[in-house]
Formats: C-alpha cells, structure tokens, sequence
C-alpha cells in the first residue's frame, strides 16, 4: 500500500526503510567519496571560501582607505537577504500564515540574527586593528565552537575519521600560524594586532554558535524561510549597531567611488555566501562547512600577493595540501548520507524538511522509485 503522497507526511517507516536502503549502498570505506553529494558539498565549501576571502579583502581595502566602517558595511547584504528572501516567503506563505510565523518563532530567528550580526561586526572590526591573513587565521578558532555546541546541544556524535579529519585541517592551520610567524611577508604586523585579535576571537566565537544554530534551522524549515527571517531580522539588529558604533567611524570616514565599489563588491560576494551556505549546512554539517573555509586563508594569500604585495612561504601550499586531505579523510567513515543524515531530526528524519540536500527528500526520492510513495502532485 502506497504512502501518503505529501511529503510532509510520509510514513515514518517508509521513511526509515528507504534511508537504510540508500545506507546499505556503502560497499568500501571510501565509496561516499565517489558520490555526486561528496563533490558538491566540497566544491560549494571552495566557493564559499572565496567568498569569504572576497570579503576580507573588500574589507581590507575600506580599512586602507580610511572607511572602517563594519556594521554599515554588512548592514547592505541584510537589506539586500531581505528583498529576495522575505519577499519570496511572503509570497509562498501568504501574510496572514507569515506574520504567524513571525509571532511565533520571531524570537528564534532574532537570536539566530544577533549572532550573526555580531559575528560579522566583530570580524569585520577586527581588520581596523590587524592584517588580512592574522585576522583570516583566527577563524579556525569557530570550528571549537561548532564541535562543541553540536556535540552538547545537537546530539552530534563524531566519528574516528571525522576527528582525523579536522585535526588535519587544523594541522594544516598550524604551518599556516608557523609560516606567518617565521616571516612577516604576509603582512606586517601593527601595533594594535592583540586588540584586533580579540576582536576576531570574538566574531569567530559568534560565527561558530551561528553556524550550528543555522544548521539546525535549515534541517526543519526551508531554506528561503530561513534566509528570509535571517536578513529581517538581521536589518534591524545591524541597523541599531550600525547608529551606536559606526556614527563616528560613518562621519570620519572617505566616501568615493572607489569606496563604493568595494562596498557593492564586499555586498554581492557576502549575499553569495549566505544564499549556499544552507545547502552546504544540509549535505554536510556546521564542522565541515567551517573546516573548508580554512582554504580561504591560502585563496587570501594568493590575492594578497596581488593586491597588497604579500610574499608566500613554501609552507602555504603545503598548508593548502593539509587542509584539502582533511576534507576528505572527514567523509571516509560516513555512510552513503554523508552528514544529512541529522541525529535531532529522529531516526527516520520525520522531523525534518524535505528540502535540497536533505537526507529526507534522498530518502522520499528512492521511496518513488520503489513505488512506495506516490509521485508529488498526484
């Protein structure tokens, strides 16, 4: 007998037999990663770690034009989430079904916001005090934070090869610190540098508890909804930011073109990165998302070396090397779901949403092809 044709509300046990069978399909240790799922979610981590080094260098550039300016800076992408996410929520939802939501889960969202915000704010700050790459460097300080939220509050129980895999990454974050302490060519230090390593502890800190919660979110509400409330929200949160501590910073600040254009640029790559990371955080996990921004500082030096005159030490490649063979190492204990596959959704997924990259909507999807479940729409 066929099951109900909603996904919504599929049978559980449908459910849990079609993730088994998806997991069955494991013949060898390293069979995940010949999956289509496995090359996606790594190539949408380099691209989102050229986003972020996109925005550190946009942000750098404002710096060395006398514009440190980090909540009005950022405050353009929540606008920006806003007009394509929220207006397409209301759209799908209807006002009246999304100012419920807004009643009702409105406080969750603007917890998730807040985070962001201020990890974006301190982040950004940051480079008012330090250089690019020391600044880009404390980001690893996140992938703790991820850790350890998941494993307290999200039930996460990481496997042998998914520690070997981050504590390569990390390694290779080391000849990364080493190579910047044994020569300054990545930049010269300031005096200021211990202030605006703070800083960027501080926004790494935000980032890493952001993350997980958006993780978390994204698994249970669609993708759009989630985006949506993260820009709403994030406009006010930003906005007030922005009229307590920029005002002084906006007034003193240099104001041209060229400072425009590094604020559309520093705009659009921040709007890409928000707009994937959800499907990356769906496919994979919060750990991996942020253990493959670690290849952002090697993508930072290497436009570092042609815009701010950087000079490269043989260990950077080899860093590169590190991180990219941690990657992989994550995913060879795994099964065929790779990190979809979330412990707080259940053990048949039924809590979750059956979106892109979800384990659920794989599991519907083989469920179909078996005849258990009825084509959508029928």
């Amino acid at each position: 007998m066929r099951a109900s044709e909603s996904e919504d509300n599929i049978d559980g046990e449908v459910l849990e037999y079609a993730l088994q069978s998806l997991e069955s399909k494991k013949k060898h240790w390293y069979t995940y990663l010949t999956t289509k799922d496995f090359w996606i979610v790594l190539v949408i981590g380099q691209v989102l770690a050229l986003c972020i080094t996109a925005t550190n260098t946009f942000s750098t550039l404002l710096v060395i034009k006398g514009t440190s300016i980090p909540a009005f800076q950022t405050l353009f992408n929540y606008i920006l989430l806003t007009l394509i996410y929220t207006t397409y929520t209301i759209y799908k939802y209807g006002p009246k079904k999304y100012f419920k939501l807004l009643l009702v889960d409105g406080w969750k969202y603007a917890i998730l916001s807040f985070m962001d915000v201020e990890g974006n704010y301190f982040t950004v700050l940051a480079y008012r005090y330090t250089n690019l790459m020391s600044a880009q460097l404390l980001n690893f300080w996140s992938i703790v934070c991820v850790v350890i939220v998941s494993f307290v509050l999200l039930r996460v129980r990481y496997k042998w090869a998914q520690i070997a895999g981050i504590l390569i990454c990390c390694g290779g974050m080391g000849l990364l610190l080493g190579s910047d302490h044994i020569t300054s060519g990545t930049g010269a230090s300031t005096p200021t540098q211990v202030k605006g390593d703070l800083f960027g502890l501080a926004g790494a800190t935000f980032y890493g508890l952001s993350n997980v919660f958006e993780e978390w979110f994204v698994s249970k509400r669609p993708m759009y909804e989630v985006l949506g409330m993260l820009g709403l929200f994030g406009v006010v949160i930003n906005g007030v930011t922005a009229a307590i501590f920029d005002r002084s910073s906006f007034q003193s600040a240099t104001w041209d073109g060229q400072v425009g254009g590094y604020i559309v640029g520093y705009t659009l790559a921040l709007c890409l990165f928000y707009t994937l990371a959800p499907i990356i955080l769906r496919m994979a996990s919060a750990a991996f998302f942020d253990i493959s921004l670690l290849t952002g500082n090697f993508w930072g030096v290497i436009i570092g070396i042609k815009v701010f005159g950087y000079t490269i030490y043989y260990l950077y490649p080899i860093a590169f090397v590190m991180i990219i063979l941690g990657l992989v190492v994550y995913f060879l204990a795994g099964s065929m779901l790779g990190d979809s596959k979330k412990p707080w959704l259940g053990k048949n997924q039924g809590e979750g949403v059956a979106g892109v990259g979800t384990a659920k909507r794989k599991a519907i999807k083989v469920a179909r092809a078996e005849g258990m479940v009825g084509p959508p729409g029928v």
